[in-house]
């Protein structure tokens, strides 16, 4: 892999499926596993093997049809989830175990009630039982993000001893701020031996908003795989949003890394997850969201007209959108009522444009949004109409 080739680890089948309420089904599944082999994405982490008999089918069946893209099964540190993994991953072209243990003190006290020792004896043992099975296995430190630095390294130092080829460090809980999630990522590709045999990964949760520019920050100081989910969803807050990441790494080409995503294809599979899932995505979600590339206010609408790049920084057509959205409100101005109303068959003068646009605002304050139907409505009442329609 290049050295400045970002892998993209997709958990929407995964991680993303834990929002309570959207549980797909197996064909569902199948649907959403396809369009992302198709988008590109490196690794698709299908589900959790042991942990129900349709997660199973739906990773076993999944690994059937995958022809390029990774198939990664999720297990605990524990010889039964790691043997049902490898029974669920049988056909997949490129299999891939990801197995971990927490390791923060909160996560040895009071969920495992054990020692630091105890727990880096079980993630060697749990590393290597896996890579009895597979080649590829990816260890993940849960709740690394408040793990002490010099513990995590002699974790990570372990699993790669182990075999692991892949650490995964996660911010469990979306605590770390994107300086210090940096920060960890330098130490440990700093001061981990053997770290060159290994791929350092991002898992970053959004409970406080920043699980992009954690990842962001964790790519830039080493981490060369992020995890992420289409839309974002996930557990509490959700993951990593992949069509952010992807997004920023492409728009800063100067940062030098890049991934394989065909980022015409993320709308898409956007509407497709948020559908299948039965999921509602905000409005003003970056990238995907249904006002990403709208415009309402006057002075924007005037300026996106002249030129797109005034107001938008990313070229809708990019990431599957058909064009940039006028919306007509009561805040738009001249420029943008002209411009609609020349979509729908008017050629405005400026005089004309004047007259209109006194009736446009008297309808626009009483209608949250001026539609194609109101443009005709608004038209035909005014007193130059006919100047309009015989011009």
């Amino acid at each position: 892999m290049s050295r400045s080739q970002i892998q993209i680890f997709d958990t929407t089948l995964r991680d993303g499926e834990q929002v309570p309420g959207c549980k797909l089904n197996t064909s569902q599944k199948l649907i959403i596993a396809e369009r992302l082999e198709n988008l590109g994405v490196d690794v698709i982490e299908a589900g959790f093997p042991v942990s129900s008999p349709g997660d199973f089918e739906s990773v076993s069946e999944i690994a059937k049809i995958i022809k390029s893209a990774t198939v990664c099964g999720l297990t605990r540190a524990v010889e039964n989830d790691i043997k049902v993994a490898a029974q669920a991953l049988e056909y997949a072209k490129k299999p891939r175990i990801h197995t971990g243990i927490g390791t923060s003190d909160s996560h040895i006290k009071h969920k495992f009630n054990t020692s630091r020792e105890d727990v880096l004896e079980r993630a060697f043992q749990a590393v290597s039982y896996a890579k009895s099975f597979v080649e590829d296995v990816e260890f993940y430190a849960e709740d690394a993000g408040r793990t002490d630095n010099d513990y995590l390294a002699r974790v990570c130092e372990a699993a790669i001893k182990a075999g692991a080829t892949v650490l995964n460090i996660p911010d469990t809980t979306g605590y770390c701020l994107p300086s210090e999630y940096g920060a960890k990522i330098k130490y440990l590709k700093e001061n981990v031996k053997g770290i060159e045999k290994a791929i350092l990964s991002c898992h970053c949760h959004n409970d406080l908003g920043l699980a992009t520019a954690n990842s962001i920050e964790g790519v830039i100081n080493g981490a060369r795989q992020i995890e992420c989910t289409i839309n974002g969803i996930g557990e509490r807050a959700g993951n990593t949003s992949l069509e952010e990441v992807v997004m920023i790494l492409k728009q800063h080409p100067y940062l030098k890394l890049d991934t394989n995503i065909k980022s015409q294809e993320l709308y898409g599979i956007s509407r497709l997850v948020s559908d299948q899932m039965g999921i509602y995505t905000q409005p003003n979600k970056a990238i995907v969201g249904s006002n990403a590339f709208a415009h309402s206010s006057g002075i924007h609408q005037d300026g996106v007209i002249k030129n797109r790049e005034t107001y938008e920084i990313i070229d809708p057509k990019d990431v599957g959108v058909t064009e940039s959205a006028i919306v007509l409100t009561a805040r738009s101005g001249r420029a943008a009522l002209a411009y609609r109303a020349k979509n729908v068959g008017y050629n405005l003068t400026k005089l004309q444009l004047d007259e209109v646009y006194s009736i446009f605002l008297q309808f626009a304050d009483r209608k949250k949004e001026v539609d194609d139907s109101d443009i005709h409505k608004i038209i035909e009442s005014s007193k130059v109409y006919n100047e309009i329609i015989s011009a």
